[in-house]
């Protein structure tokens, strides 16, 4: 008797616990980590976020975070249950390379390409005019093993040069941009959806002037580094701006924790492409709202609630 009424007891517990980890992965409060309050990431996740929050039985929190690096780090660390990623750090991690080398982190999956991340080369001195113009100049190349940073770092290695031809300072968008007003750098090199309010704010100011990758070092890049693509800022998206200016993109991806549930992931989905218009009128990002591009990216499978709804549109895609 006293050994069945242990089973039982055992097997209460167990069940406890499991009920408690489903529980726990069905939460209805989700946090999402974004990026500095001056970048793109954290102006167009906070609107999604309350926009879903509104429209569904789901509460999702956008913070301010230290980008795609941190954010999966967040997410590893169950800090975050959802988070805005560049698709090549993405992969990095992903794949256990670069950024994250000998710390590969797999327990989240892609729940949508958002929109395009511009790779933006800022300047304020009108002697830079191109990417060889930079050697000897001081330039800011993102945060210290940042996605921004190794950006800086194929796009000089297409032109021949190392982080070693340059001066360069580690610094945030924000602090970039700060010190450009100040002269205290010469160019910044700056990855996000343009426009991007540091900039923005900046070209008030100041003259701003973005540097131009040619078409044939563009094709050097997309040989070596797949992941990016050709993609052209238009003249009127910064003040002084008087041409187009050629440069290379990424995608801005929304990621998850693979135990967060279906149904949120789902919801969240389907939520922001119900309606890209009411989401359009809040942030400017919403206009690239598209479900063939928010499928495309396919180096990490999709959530598998990312896998429903992308299957009710037609679309299939790969999941855990």
């Amino acid at each position: 008797m006293k050994k069945l009424l242990t089973v039982i007891l055992a097997a209460s517990l167990v069940f406890s616990f499991c009920a408690c980890g489903e529980e726990a992965n069905e939460s209805k409060e989700l946090v999402m980590t974004t990026g500095n309050e001056t970048g793109t990431y954290y102006a167009y996740g906070t609107v999604l976020a309350n926009y879903v929050s509104k429209k569904t039985d789901y509460s999702i929190t956008a913070v301010a975070g230290k980008g795609s690096k941190a954010n999966i780090e967040d997410m590893d660390a169950d800090l975050a249950q959802l988070g805005f990623c560049q698709s090549d750090v993405m992969s990095y991690a992903y794949n256990g390379e670069r950024l994250f080398d000998g710390k590969k982190i797999t327990n989240f999956s892609a729940v949508a390409a958002l929109y395009m991340e511009q790779l933006q080369i800022v300047t304020t001195n009108p002697d830079v005019k191109t990417v060889s113009d930079l050697a000897g100049k001081v330039v800011s190349v993102g945060e210290s093993g940042s996605g921004t940073y190794f950006n800086a770092l194929d796009v000089l290695s297409a032109y021949g040069m190392t982080e070693d031809d340059i001066s360069p300072v580690y610094q945030s968008f924000s602090d970039s941009a700060e010190s450009l007003k100040d002269g205290k750098i010469d160019a910044a090199f700056i990855v996000a959806g343009a426009p991007t309010n540091a900039i923005t704010d900046l070209a008030t100011g100041k003259d701003v002037n973005l540097v131009e990758i040619d078409a044939e070092h563009i094709n050097s890049l997309l040989e070596s580094c797949p992941y990016y693509n050709a993609y052209t800022v238009p003249a009127d998206m910064y003040k002084g701006m008087t041409s187009d200016v050629q440069t290379v993109a990424i995608a801005a991806m929304v990621l998850a924790r693979d135990d967060v549930s279906e149904d949120a992931v789902y919801s969240f989905l389907k939520t922001i492409f119900e309606d890209t218009a009411a989401v359009t009128e809040q942030n400017a990002k919403g206009s690239e709202l598209d479900l063939t591009f928010a499928s495309s990216v396919t180096s990490v499978p999709f959530h598998k609630g990312a896998v429903k709804f992308f299957s009710e549109n037609s679309i299939t895609v790969s999941g855990k």
